[in-house]
């Protein structure tokens, strides 16, 4: 019978989840131990809520640590220098993971990142990815080194996109390629048949924490570079516009016509929403003003008449 890899993961969010999964279904694996980030508090009431990699690992009845700062608890690191670990196995945990603490595994820190590496490294490839209109995307495995997403790359499977993928639907899709991808990769590095290849540094590109005042649409901008934006920004933070001074978030998938109209103007043609912009039209199929539920564009004419009269702005 093959030894078991003692693994120790370390990731936050919802992304992370289905990896950790599958390490757990994996009977080539043994899980130590989570690390992931503390709770924080979240929502309208502002509650404290685990992250979702730590409700997993409760379920699982498997070791967790939280630390504020990895590098300064010393504690941790002690516990992991006794643990015989083979891999650190790390899917968006959020963190530096300062080098001393990689070479406690046996085989360093090995971690997955959503885009074809260097192509995005940082805190949001997934959302540039869709934002800035890409054509493919993929995920990379990495062996990891001191620096943000920099290590020599061990795996890589690329994905071709059909321009209609939003944040929520890409990250399944990519976790579904990545999950085995990881898996196999940490097997073949385990028994040295991995192949780590340099990454070209001089192509690297960067992308940074999204944050909330990137949500706002500009109408003056062309109608596709819009709908990249209600796709990449959803579920969070959800593009949004104003309607007499009030919050309208804007739901995807929203669609381009080639109709000229005011930016920010609002017609209908045969029960669709349409919205003018800088250069073409979008239809917008769903949308929620500020107070009330998420409604389809024929419940919003039904139930605003005044709306055809109005912009957005």
């Amino acid at each position: 019978m093959n030894k078991k890899i003692k693994i120790v993961f370390a990731g936050t969010p919802q992304f992370a989840v289905p990896y950790l999964e599958g390490f757990f279904n994996d009977d080539g694996f043994e899980v130590l131990g989570v690390i992931t980030q503390p709770d924080r508090p979240a929502g309208r009431k502002q509650e404290l809520t685990p992250p979702p990699i730590k409700i997993l690992a409760e379920k699982r009845g498997v070791k967790i640590w939280q630390p504020e700062n990895l590098k300064n608890d010393l504690g941790l690191f002690e516990e992991l220098k006794n643990l015989s670990v083979d891999v650190l196995a790390v899917v968006a945990y959020g963190q530096i993971i300062p080098k001393d603490t990689l070479k406690l595994s046996s085989y360093g820190g090995i971690n997955v990142h959503p885009s074809l590496l260097p192509k995005y490294r940082g805190a949001s490839p997934i959302q540039n990815t869709i934002l800035n209109g890409e054509k493919k995307t993929g995920v990379s495995i990495m062996q990891m080194d001191e620096k943000m997403d920099h290590g020599p790359i061990l795996a890589q499977q690329e994905v071709v996109l059909n321009g209609e993928e939003t944040n929520e639907s890409l990250h399944q899709d990519l976790a579904e390629i990545g999950v085995p991808l990881l898996l196999n990769t940490i097997k073949l590095a385990v028994s040295r048949q991995a192949s780590p290849q340099e990454q070209n540094h001089e192509a690297a590109t960067f992308c940074s924490i999204i944050s909330r005042e990137q949500s706002r649409i500009d109408w003056q901008k062309p109608a596709q570079e819009i709908k990249q934006m209600v796709h990449a920004f959803y579920p969070w933070p959800i593009a949004w516009t104003t309607l007499d001074g009030q919050r309208m978030k804007i739901y995807p998938p929203v669609k381009v016509i080639k109709q000229k109209k005011q930016p920010g103007q609002i017609s209908t043609d045969d029960n669709e929403l349409i919205i003018g912009c800088g250069q073409d039209s979008l239809i917008i199929n769903k949308a929620q003003l500020a107070g009330k539920k998420e409604m389809t564009a024929k419940e919003l004419l039904n139930g605003y008449k005044s709306l055809l009269s109005k912009k957005v702005e």
